[in-house]
């Protein structure tokens, strides 16, 4: 037996019946996630560990885009009319969809037009009682200007809700369909605001989604129940548990052992050892992400375009490539991926060049240069180990005579700090919420976004929001997709960013359990995830 499965056996057996998990498991699917969520409310974050914990296990849009197609199809609004002008929107509600029932709820109503327009307001209106709620920061929305687009919600029944717009917003569907888009309670809200603890609103949530909440515990679980009056196809499980395992190598290990069904972000170099277990499986997509290194241009002298470009330059993209995604994942050349409809295939690729890099430092006059880079050890589904990057980054920039100094902390801290210090420079990344290519640009690098802090390299420019605005209007696809690609020339030329990877999605699980988890774009989603015929597990064989 190999060293790994040897380690891997014997830590199995350690792990195995410890899990506080177990108890919950009879008739539901465990899903090892990398973290805790700081949220249960979609509006108020980008992070993908909250919004897989909260967006489509909990809550529903008004509408929601296929998977497949990218067409714009019915979820609480059953159907909906725009009117000639494109600044009207006519929404008609389904009825009789419920809101959970929890211990610490019991909704009087199904859902209406009061709900939409308190969902929506409390984004919009700064007089909303809940705006101000966890900082009055509502990031997707505010990145992209919907917050500033002069909506007005009108409540013509109590199933038909009128939106009005200013101007017209040709792909306002698109931006309706992604993951922070909810449907709140305004019934709950209340109730909260009166008892004096409106921060229940968002911790312990009510939505109309497929799972109800259950129980929180901070870094071991989150139990969900099935939603029993759910509107729409109700879910196989009874059960889900978000098993809080943040260590990649910890999570295949519970895989292994039965501790858990599902398995997040495992390491590619794992890959491997999973497959050789006759009842595992790897699911591998092409993913609608990408991983870029942010350069803070507010700061000297990242503020100086050419020393953006020189660290761009001198970094080998192909060694990141080969030793943190074992060429899983497809090289950046811009922001959009490859699958992207608006992808540009004749995009020039940013070629390993250190001596043009030293040239540019010297055309900037920088003699002596010291750079951060900040980063987390948690994988994310645009990179499995920031760490290992930096590392390769590291050693590239001191080729060329930069010292470069790694500060890591975990997910959350690193967040955390990212909103408030002066940082240099950090690995981060993105992965869609919905198929419009606006997504991977307002919210990464608007002047909007400065602000909210989705934009991290904090640069605003000009004649690139000029660009995003024209694209945003536009409705002929050719004439977007000729925007886009002035955009993504507009980025190489400016360097705030470099783009490394677009990486695969990727999930381990048991192979009995059926259906998809991973959607092209959004969070992970177990509605529609069912139990097939138990598999007996084996253990690799001596030699294999």
């Amino acid at each position: 037996m190999t060293a790994i499965r040897l380690f891997l056996a014997l830590l199995t057996l350690t792990l195995v019946g410890c899990n506080q998990t177990n108890q919950f498991t009879d008739s539901g699917l465990v899903y090892c996630s990398e973290g805790d969520p700081e949220t249960f409310n979609p509006q108020l974050t980008v992070s993908g560990t909250d919004i897989d914990a909260s967006a489509k296990q909990l809550f529903n849009r008004l509408v929601q885009q296929d998977p497949k197609t990218g067409a714009i199809v019915a979820e609480l609004a059953s159907d909906w009319k725009i009117s000639a002008d494109g600044r009207q929107y006519l929404f008609m509600l389904r009825q009789d969809v419920q809101f959970h029932h929890t211990p610490w709820f019991t909704p009087s109503r199904p859902m209406n037009a009061d709900d939409v327009i308190f969902s929506f307001e409390r984004w919009l209106q700064r007089g909303h009682p809940y705006h101000a709620q966890g900082g009055a920061k509502y990031p997707y929305f505010q990145s992209i200007g919907l917050d500033q687009a002069n909506i007005r919600l009108v409540r013509v029944s109590d199933h038909q809700v009128r939106l009005e717009l200013a101007e017209p917003r040709p792909n306002l569907l698109a931006e309706l369909a992604t993951d922070f888009a909810v449907i709140l309670s305004q019934e709950y809200g209340m109730a909260q605001l009166t008892a004096g603890t409106p921060e229940n609103f968002d911790n312990k949530p009510i939505g109309t989604g497929p799972f109800k909440l259950n129980q929180y515990q901070r870094n071991q679980f989150v139990r969900y129940l099935r939603h029993d009056q759910y509107w729409g196809q109700p879910a196989a499980l009874q059960q889900l548990v978000f098993d809080i395992t943040p260590t990649a190598s910890a999570r295949v290990i519970k895989l292994i052992g039965g501790d858990c069904d599902v398995a997040a972000l495992p390491q590619i170099s794992e890959l491997d050892t999973i497959q050789q277990y006759d009842d595992l499986l790897v699911d591998m997509m092409p993913g609608l992400n990408v991983a870029f290194w942010a350069f803070n241009s507010q700061k000297p002298p990242f503020d100086n375009p050419k020393v953006r470009q020189a660290l761009s330059l001198a970094v080998d993209k192909r060694r990141i490539l080969q030793a943190v995604y074992y060429n899983t994942a497809a090289n950046a050349k811009g922001m959009l991926p490859p699958i992207s409809w608006a992808y540009n295939p004749s995009l020039p690729a940013l070629e390993y060049d250190p001596v043009r890099a030293r040239a540019l430092l010297h055309e900037a006059a920088i003699t002596d240069l010291t750079i951060d880079i900040w980063t987390t050890p948690e994988g994310r589904v645009y990179n499995p180990n920031g760490s290992n990057t930096a590392e390769l980054i590291q050693q590239d920039l001191a080729k060329i005579g930069i010292s470069a100094r790694i500060i890591s902390h975990d997910w959350y801290r690193f967040l955390e700090l990212l909103a408030t210090e002066n940082y240099d420079s950090a690995l981060v990344g993105w992965y869609a919420d919905n198929l419009d290519p606006d997504n991977f640009y307002s919210p990464l690098l608007s002047c909007a976004a400065v602000p909210h802090q989705s934009n991290r390299a904090k640069w605003c420019s000009q004649q690139f929001d000029d660009l995003i605005n024209q694209a945003r209007q536009t409705e002929n696809r050719e004439q977007r997709r000729a925007l886009y690609r002035q955009l993504e020339h507009h980025i190489q030329q400016q360097a705030p960013v470099m783009p490394l990877a677009h990486a695969s999605r990727i999930l381990a699980r048991k192979r009995q359990w059926q259906g998809p988890i991973m959607p092209t774009s959004g969070g992970i989603d177990f509605s529609k995830v069912t139990k097939i015929q138990t598999i007996n597990p084996t253990t690799p064989q001596e030699g294999q």
